[in-house]
């Protein structure tokens, strides 16, 4: 972008240059000077109505500044065609990489819509190094974003199969959908379980009729940001306190996690007591479990046995917590 606006304000310089030199010797009006600056430069020459009665000065001044000015031009012109096809390949190039890329992607994250709820989701996906492709029509903000960030976007209405299908949306682990509308928010919701049973779906809504139809067509979970900021202001009202620590987890950059640790067969942690387990002396607090049967403890005793199928309500630091997570699915 620079190069084309120091081209861009050499041959203005230059036009103004000969501008002004006819101003001086001959007296013309700017727009004849200008125009008759402009001709010269692009090598057409001298309109019928100045070539007659010129001043010996003038005469000396055109043979200097056609032989400068096509130089300039033809150089300018060049340059810019130039940056320009490099721009396209450029893009072109990128788009490929981009397309590889989401070809390769497993078990990532897919955030549909890039406003304001989208940026924030980005960014705290970002700070927690997961994979995710962003989905937005807004070509501009979302590829000048994007390639600062090193995101993966795609460019297009995120109510098509079809961009959805290039997002990977087979194997992705879950979606958020946050477009402006409740309307494309339910169709997205809809087309995204159509597409995958076992996606995890959370989409936002802003009335209460839009969050029973998006429950109807298959999201897991629905959030209403009016309603949970309400209740949030509320909290903050009721226990100050309490809810400082508890913002801790949201605040981006945060080293707290909390998280779902899912218990597979295989898990270390399978048949064992919570209270003969490691978890705490690792940093990592259990707060809650929930059994396979749809039984919750809250909080959880000691002598409580973790079974393959749990989930394990876990709060700690981030490290521990990934660690936590690799280990409930028996990778380690």
């Amino acid at each position: 972008m620079r190069q084309i606006v120091f081209i861009l304000g050499v041959l203005f310089l230059f036009t103004m240059l000969g501008a002004v030199a006819f101003r001086i010797t001959e007296g013309w009006d700017w727009l004849q000077c200008i125009y008759e600056a402009v001709i010269i430069m692009t090598t057409v020459g001298l309109s019928a109505t100045q070539q007659t009665e010129l001043k010996p000065e003038t005469k000396l001044f055109i043979i200097v500044y056609l032989i400068a000015g096509v130089g300039i031009f033809t150089y300018g012109i060049s340059r810019l065609g130039q940056h320009l096809v490099n721009l396209e390949l450029r893009g072109l190039l990128e788009r490929r990489r981009m397309d590889r890329n989401l070809e390769q992607l497993r078990d990532h994250y897919i955030v549909c819509g890039y406003g304001r709820m989208g940026q924030t989701i980005c960014r705290y996906l970002h700070s927690r190094r997961k994979p995710f492709v962003v989905i937005d029509i807004n070509q501009d903000r979302l590829a000048f974003d994007s390639r600062v960030e090193g995101w993966l976007y795609l460019v297009g209405d995120a109510t098509d199969d079809q961009v959805l299908k290039k997002a990977g949306i087979h194997r992705a682990k879950a979606l958020a959908s946050v477009l402006p509308t409740d309307a494309d928010n339910v169709y997205v919701v809809l087309s995204a379980r159509l597409l995958n049973e076992r996606l995890q779906i959370i989409a936002r809504a802003s009335t209460d009729k839009a969050i029973e139809k998006m429950q109807r067509a298959g999201a897991t979970r629905v959030v209403s940001p009016f309603s949970s900021g309400a209740v949030k202001m509320a909290r903050f009202m009721l226990n100050p306190s309490i809810e400082d620590f508890l913002e801790v987890t949201d605040e981006q950059g945060s080293q707290l996690e909390l998280a779902d640790l899912q218990i597979s067969a295989n898990s270390r942690l399978v048949g064992k007591r919570l209270m003969d387990t490691d978890l705490r002396e690792r940093g990592v607090m259990i707060v809650g479990i929930r059994r396979a049967s749809g039984e919750r403890l809250m909080p959880p005793p000691g002598t409580a046995v973790i079974e393959a199928g749990d989930s394990l309500f876990a709060f700690g630091s981030a490290a521990a917590v990934n660690e936590m997570i690799a280990e409930s699915a028996g990778e380690r």
